[in-house]
């Protein structure tokens, strides 16, 4: 996807096009940070896509408030995030992983601490687990869910109900206070 050039419309403000040979139609997005994307399908014109916009910009304004109200939440949630160097996350993760991984007898092959977009975590079918380094950020209760949770699909390669059993088994609180508490926290506002 290239970046075609940027409009400026009333009512909605700066939007940058991009064009998309895959896309099939013209779509919206607001990101995180509260920019405005238009994806044009292969024929759309800069014309069609200010229609567009027009179109929907109560659409457009309403998600950049809910992008905007979204990044003060999280804000608060998470104060100023805990400062944590790449250097500093890998080591506070491994030796965490590590500690729960001895203490509950969790078989772990290779683990890799790695800034992601889009998981915080991931176990493979090998018991090879990979870590967000963002994860160092959050609260220890959470940081503890999240390797918890990793660790368990050594044993549970699924989020059946069975999973779920076994991962209460460990962690400090109710998992489904944990799960609602991390839910509240987002990768791309880190």
């Amino acid at each position: 996807m290239d970046t075609v050039n940027t409009i400026h419309i009333p009512g909605v403000g700066v939007a940058c096009l991009h064009r998309s040979r895959r896309a099939r139609r013209m779509s919206i997005s607001v990101t995180a940070s509260g920019e405005v994307r238009v994806t044009l399908p292969h024929g759309g014109t800069v014309s069609q896509a200010e229609a567009f916009l027009c179109e929907r910009s109560a659409w457009v304004a309403a998600h950049r408030q809910k992008a905007c109200l979204l990044r003060l939440h999280h804000k608060r949630l998470t104060g100023i995030h805990r400062p944590v160097s790449r250097k500093n996350a890998e080591i506070l993760l491994r030796e965490r992983l590590d500690h729960l991984a001895r203490k509950y007898g969790f078989p772990c092959n290779k683990v890799s601490i790695r800034n992601q977009k889009s998981r915080w975590g991931s176990c493979s079918a090998d018991n090879n687990i990979s870590i967000n380094q963002k994860l160092a950020r959050l609260p220890d209760r959470l940081i503890d869910f999240v390797l918890l949770h990793e660790l368990v699909h050594t044993r549970v390669k699924n989020h059946s109900k069975d999973f779920w059993l076994e991962l209460g088994k460990y962690v400090c609180d109710d998992v489904e206070t944990l799960r609602r508490e991390f839910r509240q926290y987002r990768l791309d506002l880190l």
